[in-house]
C-alpha cells in the first residue's frame, strides 16, 4: 500500500502528462502481482464496493472525531477521503503492562465491532491486494469494522490511498487510455491490443500482465464478445473539406455505443459497450435481445420520441434509461431505446476495420437489413452538394437529437484513437442566455478552496427568478478568483455547502440544446451549460426571461 499511496501522491501534484506516464510505468514494472493490477484498476475507476460508501466513512469517523470537526474540515478540504485520512487518530497500542487505552478499545466502546478475519495490527502492513480482499468480501454490516481495521494499520497517506481505493473517485488526472498506454511502454506491446485484451480480461489482470512480461502469449479472445477501441474524431474549427474526400453524416446527441455478438460461431453472448469500454447491457436489455448477429456495429444509442413517425428524442430522455442495472418495464415502454447504425466493424467472423470507410459503407447497408428495425436503423449520409451546403443545412439543424456533423474520409480504415485528418466532428453552435447566478457551491479537487460551481435562472412572467441550469466550466482562472470573491462578498444565505447569492450578477450561458423537463421549476433543462462571459455590464433585471429559452426547446 505504501507504494501505492506513494504513486497517488505523486500523481496529484504532477500536471505533465508525459510525467504522469512515466510514473505509472515504473510502477507497473516493479510492482508484484497483483497489486498492480488491483491498482491499475483503480486509478481507471474499474473497481466497485457496493458497501462502502462516503456515508460509512462519515458514520464511522464520528465515532472517532468530533462531528462538528469533521463537517468544518469536510468543509475546507473539500474531500471525504482526504478528510478522513487526516483526522483519523493514529493507532494506540497498550504497553506490555496492560496500560493505555487503544483506538480499538475507544471503537468498541463505541459500538464497532472488530473485524473477524483481520489479522492483529501490530508489525503488520497493508497490501492492495488485502485491502481490494476484505473491502469486496464485507457486507453493508460489518463495512464499518473492517473499514475500521484496514484504517488502523495505516498511516495518513496509506489511510487516503485506502479510501480513495474503496470509494472511487480518484481525481489524479489518469485517464483509461493513459493507464493503457502506460501499460504498453511498460512492456513494449501494441497499444491497440492493449485497448482490446484490457476490456475482456478481469482485474487484477493477471493474464494481461503475463502477456505483457513475455510469460504467455497473447489472451485468445475468439470466444468473448470483447471490445473493440472506438475511432475518434478531431473538431474541424476554421477550415472546410472536399466532400469528395469526405462523407457527412448527423451528429446524433446520444451516447456511442459499440454492440458485440461473440463467442463461437456468433452464437454467444451479446455485450454493449459504451466509448469507454464499461458494459452498459444491464441497462438496455431489449437491444441485448434484439441483436442477434454475429457482428459488431457502432453507432449512437438514443430514445425514440413520441413525435410523429419516432424519431429521436433529446438527451434528456435518454438520461431516464442511463446508470441503471435493471430497467423497469413501465421505462422499456416510456423511453424506447433503439441504436443508429455508424459502422460494421466486424461480420461473420471477419474483421473489417482494415477496410476504407467506402467499402465499410457497403457492407453496412447490405448489413442493416439483417436487424430488426424496430431497434435498429442506418444513419443517413448527407447529400449535399458541397462544402457550403453542408454548412447551411447544420446551421439550420435545431431537431432536438441532432448536435452537429461527422465528416469521414471515404478512404480512411478504421482506426482506434483520433487521427488527424480521417475523421471531423462540426459541432452546431452553441445557443446563449443571458442568466443570473442564484447559488454557488465550492468544486472538487484543487477547487476546494473556491466557490466554482454556479446555479442560474431567468426571470418568469410574473418576476419570479427560477433556475434554469448549473456551470462549473467556461472561464479563466483569473475568472474564477473574480467570481469566488463576488460569492463571498454577497452571500445572502448559507444551505449546508450552498450560498445563496444576492441576484445581481448576469452570466452568458452557451448551451447546445435546451429541452422541456418535469423535473425543474422552470420547466426546462440545458444541455451542456458553461460560462461563456460574465457581463458585469448588465443589470440583472435586463437578463433574459423563461419565455425566451422556451421559444429555443427542441
Amino acid at each position: 500500500m505504501k507504494r501505492f499511496a506513494a504513486l497517488i501522491d505523486r500523481l496529484i501534484y504532477t500536471r505533465s502528462r508525459n510525467s504522469k506516464l512515466a510514473l505509472i510505468v515504473d510502477y507497473l514494472r516493479h510492482t508484484p502481482d497483483p497489486d498492480r493490477g488491483w491498482a491499475i484498476a483503480a486509478l481507471t475507476e474499474s473497481l466497485d464496493f457496493p458497501a462502502v460508501k462516503a456515508g460509512t466513512v462519515r458514520a464511522l469517523l464520528a465515532t472517532r472525531v468530533d462531528e462538528e470537526l469533521f463537517r468544518l474540515s469536510r468543509h475546507f478540504v473539500g474531500d471525504t477521503a482526504e478528510t478522513a485520512a487526516l483526522l483519523w487518530p493514529e493507532p494506540f497500542h497498550p504497553s506490555p503492562s496492560g496500560e493505555g487505552l487503544g483506538v480499538g478499545a475507544i471503537g468498541l466502546a463505541q459500538g464497532i465491532e472488530p473485524a473477524a478475519q483481520t489479522p492483529p495490527l501490530k508489525g503488520r502492513g497493508l497490501t492492495v491486494s488485502e485491502a481490494v480482499d476484505a473491502l469486496a468480501a464485507t457486507t453493508r454490516s460489518d463495512a464499518p469494522a473492517v473499514a475500521a481495521s484496514l484504517l488502523d494499520r495505516l498511516d495518513a497517506d496509506g489511510r487516503y490511498a485506502l479510501l480513495k481505493l474503496a470509494l472511487g473517485g480518484m481525481r489524479v488526472g489518469v485517464s483509461a487510455r493513459l493507464a493503457k498506454q502506460a501499460f504498453a511502454q511498460a512492456f513494449d506491446v501494441p497499444v491497440d491490443d492493449v485497448e482490446e485484451l484490457w476490456h475482456a480480461i478481469a482485474p487484477p489482470y493477471a493474464p494481461l500482465f503475463a502477456w505483457g512480461e513475455g510469460r504467455a502469449e497473447r489472451p485468445d479472445l475468439k470466444d468473448v464478445a470483447f471490445f473493440r477501441p472506438f475511432m475518434l474524431a478531431h473538431p474541424l474549427e476554421e477550415e472546410s473539406v472536399d466532400l469528395a474526400d469526405y462523407a457527412a453524416e448527423w451528429k446524433w446527441d446520444g451516447i456511442r455505443v459499440q454492440i458485440v455478438r461473440g463467442g463461437k460461431g456468433g452464437g454467444g453472448e451479446t455485450r454493449i459497450y459504451s466509448r469507454g469500454g464499461e458494459e452498459i447491457s444491464g441497462a438496455f436489455p431489449e437491444l441485448v435481445a434484439a441483436f442477434d448477429q454475429d457482428a459488431v456495429i457502432d453507432g449512437e444509442l438514443l430514445v425514440r420520441g413520441d413525435a410523429q413517425g419516432g424519431e429521436a428524442a433529446s438527451f434528456n430522455a435518454l438520461q431516464q434509461r442511463l446508470g441503471r442495472k435493471t430497467v423497469p418495464k413501465k421505462m422499456l415502454a416510456d423511453y424506447p431505446a433503439f441504436v443508429r447504425v455508424y459502422d460494421l466493424l466486424a461480420v461473420d467472423g471477419n474483421d473489417l476495420r482494415g477496410l476504407p470507410w467506402t467499402e465499410r459503407r457497403r457492407q453496412l447497408e447490405a448489413f442493416v437489413p439483417r436487424l430488426a428495425d424496430s431497434h435498429f436503423d442506418l444513419s443517413q449520409v448527407i447529400d449535399a452538394t458541397d462544402f457550403d451546403d453542408l454548412a447551411t443545412r447544420r446551421a439550420g439543424a435545431r431537431d432536438a437529437a441532432i448536435e452537429g456533423v461527422m465528416l469521414k474520409r471515404r478512404d480512411a480504415p478504421y482506426v482506434a484513437g483520433r487521427r488527424a485528418g480521417l475523421w471531423y466532428k462540426w459541432k452546431r453552435d452553441p445557443l446563449t442566455a443571458d442568466c443570473v447566478m442564484m447559488y454557488a457551491q465550492r468544486g472538487n479537487g484543487r477547487r476546494a478552496s473556491f466557490y466554482s460551481d454556479y446555479t442560474f435562472g431567468c426571470w418568469s412572467d410574473v418576476g419570479e427568478l427560477l433556475p434554469v441550469g448549473k456551470a462549473y466550466s467556461g472561464f479563466t482562472d483569473e475568472e474564477l478568483k473574480w467570481l469566488d470573491k463576488f460569492v463571498r462578498d454577497n452571500t445572502l444565505n448559507r444551505f449546508g455547502p450552498v450560498r445563496e447569492v444576492e441576484k445581481s450578477l448576469v452570466l452568458e450561458v452557451a448551451f447546445d440544446s435546451i429541452h422541456a423537463s418535469k423535473r425543474h421549476k422552470s420547466g426546462l433543462a440545458m444541455r451542456f451549460p458553461r460560462i461563456s462571459r460574465i457581463r458585469r455590464d448588465k443589470p440583472a433585471e435586463e437578463a433574459d426571461r423563461i419565455a425566451t429559452l422556451l421559444a429555443m426547446v427542441t
